[in-house]
């Protein structure tokens, strides 16, 4: 049997990471600034990290979330209060893909709606149960036989507005700044905006931050950067630190029964023991903050570069956009200045590296980018 062939590998197996940095099967270093898609929040290998998987291995190990786990109940407390959320609720699952799922779900069963609205350039998973959608609006995955999703344009509060006023949506979905879209930050107003009419008709706001979510853009959700407080949220990636674990932060507008929602893994001891171990680091070591200063750092940098278009994102979730297409700047980052990174769309760079990137790591990037330029 060979593997389902959907995804362009690289010819590089990293075996090895600590912090920002992997090493590959012939112990060639590289300087990671993508993350796997923004998952590594704490960088890899963190020793408190691997003290807790260690620890939770030893003792029961993986375990459904079907009996009593004193430590969902740790993480909830931790995540309310690192978050700004401390009156939420926390319901774990696996992955994003399956928070927007069961997030899309809760807004039904409440207002006993179908119809939901997303916005062009949006990604919300994969699965049947949530939205996905690239650049093209017509890519998509409805999410039930008995709902409809309608795509507005990005930042287009007027579609928002006779979308909403015919009375039969559900739910509004957003990401906090579009990822796979090419780093779009929403303008304050239209976020504040959006906020108000959801909540003046009975529809239900849904702030996807798993890929935006968890630091990464120098407050601990990039909506807090909009001074709005959505009605779920969704988050993974980070949370877990590679260890696969989503989760939904609840309003208290929701009342919890049993049965109203499920999930095989979400919740294991493992899983739990990993977000624990992320959250007490990212507090501790204060990488929200970390994440804002080498963010403004960065940009600071990057506008000295050759070619450079445009400069989106918040943090330390930064896209650059050059006037030309980026396919063979990336190849050469990777295999002649070892360098990993991302890309949204032809000619946008996307830079997601782990929250305790320090200045001399950003120079070393902005070094290398500027020998890859003069060949271009």
């Amino acid at each position: 049997m060979k593997t389902f062939d959907v995804y362009p590998l690289y010819q590089v197996e990293p075996v090895m990471g600590i912090g920002c940095k992997l090493w590959d099967t012939n112990g060639t270093e590289y300087l990671d600034l993508y993350g796997g898609h923004a998952v590594i929040s704490i960088g890899h290998s963190h020793p408190r990290y691997i003290k807790a998987i260690e620890k939770q291995l030893k003792s029961i190990g993986f375990y459904s979330n079907s009996v009593l786990n004193s430590q969902q109940d740790k993480l909830a407390e931790l995540l309310g209060n690192a978050s700004g959320y401390p009156d939420y609720s926390l319901f774990m699952c696996n992955s994003g893909a399956e928070a927007n799922e069961n997030a899309l779900k809760l807004a039904s069963f409440h207002n006993k709606k179908a119809k939901v609205l997303a916005f062009n350039g949006s990604f919300h998973g994969r699965t049947s149960g949530a939205v996905a959608c690239t650049d093209n609006p017509s890519i998509i995955a409805p999410f039930n036989a008995n709902h409809s999703i309608e795509f507005i344009p990005w930042n287009d509060i007027n579609s928002i507005k006779s979308s909403i006023l015919k009375g039969n949506i559900s739910a509004v979905i957003i990401e906090g700044i579009q990822g796979v879209g090419g780093i779009n930050v929403p303008d304050k107003a239209f976020m504040q905006e959006l906020a108000e009419i959801c909540k003046a008709n009975d529809v239900i706001l849904i702030l996807d931050e798993v890929q935006s979510g968890y630091g990464r853009t120098g407050k601990f959700f990039a909506h807090q950067h909009f001074g709005i407080q959505p009605d779920i949220i969704t988050i993974a990636k980070g949370m877990g630190n590679g260890f696969p674990v989503g989760g939904l932060l609840i309003s208290p507008m929701f009342k919890p029964k049993h049965g109203l929602l499920g999930t095989t893994f979400g919740g294991n001891h493992l899983a739990c023991a990993a977000s624990i171990a992320v959250l007490e680091t990212i507090v501790n070591e204060n990488l929200v903050e970390n994440a804002n200063r080498m963010g403004q750092y960065l940009v600071q940098k990057v506008k000295e570069l050759k070619g450079v278009k445009e400069i989106r994102g918040l943090g330390l979730m930064i896209g650059i956009e050059f006037d030309f297409p980026i396919s063979n700047l990336r190849k050469k980052l990777l295999f002649d200045e070892k360098i990993f990174t991302g890309y949204s769309g032809t000619n946008t760079l996307r830079l997601l590296p782990p929250l305790c990137i320090k200045e001399r790591e950003i120079d070393q990037f902005i070094y290398s980018m500027n020998q890859v330029l003069k060949m271009e």
